[in-house]
């Protein structure tokens, strides 16, 4: 058998672990149709199917299944040796919105350290406005935030959906304020969804305030209040009751990634990240990107 092409197997992986064909070329920055011939070209060097194929979805084949580990190792030893050549390990420091992170955090970090070992990401969690404040101070290389106010510019990557969000337990009384969890009172989900509140005459108290997406989270489950929420990042569990009791719909919020790293390997890094943010993309905002526009460039951390 003749070797493998290292492109394509990284191609492989991506789609296998994206689900999605359109997802990996977004990653790598190409074409569907050159994913396509990738995944193709080591399927036949292999002489087995890899992946199966249907309108709706990519799933792997059962020795694709076999394949994967093999197939990660085999990029994360090329990376390895790669980084080895250079005069030390790269470092990048991105920040991802407590609104959007949720559960799938650790995924998303492991997809990032799994695309190259040699990268070292120094990750913070915080709100989106202090995260675009770092962003525009130059401490921060990229972030994921919600789009804040008019600020344009950046890569769409999703349209998330927010509604309101309890435990099944929870029990609303019109005749008292609405009890409310809340990231802190800077926050922009908060500000919106209390704004609502008002012009809906529906009366209102925040009751826990602070904590990160986790605690606020946590109080929602149990049953101690309700909270303006992504279904993205809803605990498991809990149920949206904004339709059932009349509570005022809430806006979809743009997810963007702001980026100024110039380096190749690093922004690849960043795009594999972003394709994950894609893949749970509801409101099929996916493709229709404003694409990056940063306002400038500089080297990452080195």
């Amino acid at each position: 058998m003749n070797a493998l092409d290292v492109d394509s197997v990284h191609a492989f992986v991506l789609v296998a672990d994206l689900g999605s064909f359109t997802k990996a070329a977004a990653a790598l920055d190409t074409s569907q149709a050159a994913v396509s011939v990738k995944v193709k070209r080591l399927e036949d060097r292999l002489g087995h199917r890899l992946l199966d194929r249907t309108p709706r979805n990519v799933r792997l084949s059962a020795h694709g299944m076999s394949f994967l580990k093999p197939a990660k190792d085999l990029i994360a030893a090329h990376d390895s040796a790669v980084a080895g050549l250079s005069a030390g390990l790269r470092r990048i420091a991105v920040g991802i919105s407590d609104q959007i992170a949720g559960a799938s955090l650790p995924d998303l970090l492991q997809r990032l350290s799994a695309f190259d070992p040699g990268l070292v990401a120094e990750v913070h969690i915080d709100s989106s406005l202090e995260l675009m404040e770092a962003f525009d101070k130059e401490t921060l290389d990229a972030v994921i935030v919600r789009r804040e106010d008019d600020r344009r510019g950046g890569e769409l990557l999703a349209q998330e959906p927010f509604g309101w969000f309890a435990s099944p337990q929870w029990e609303y009384h019109p005749d008292q304020p609405l009890r409310l969890a809340s990231l802190a009172k800077s926050c922009g989900v908060r500000n919106v969804a209390t704004r609502l509140l008002d012009k809906a005459g529906i009366a209102w108290k925040e009751v826990f305030i602070g904590g990160g997406m986790t605690a606020v989270g946590a109080a929602v489950a149990a049953g101690l209040a309700v909270a303006p929420m992504a279904h993205s990042v809803a605990p498991v569990g809990t149920l949206e009751i904004g339709r059932q009791y009349g509570f005022p719909p809430l806006p979809a919020s743009h997810v963007v990634l702001h980026s100024t790293l110039a380096d190749q390997i690093s922004r690849e890094a960043i795009k594999v990240l972003a394709a994950a943010f894609r893949s749970r993309n509801v409101s099929g905002v996916q493709g229709a990107t404003a694409r990056e526009t940063p306002t400038r460039r500089r080297p990452n951390r080195g």
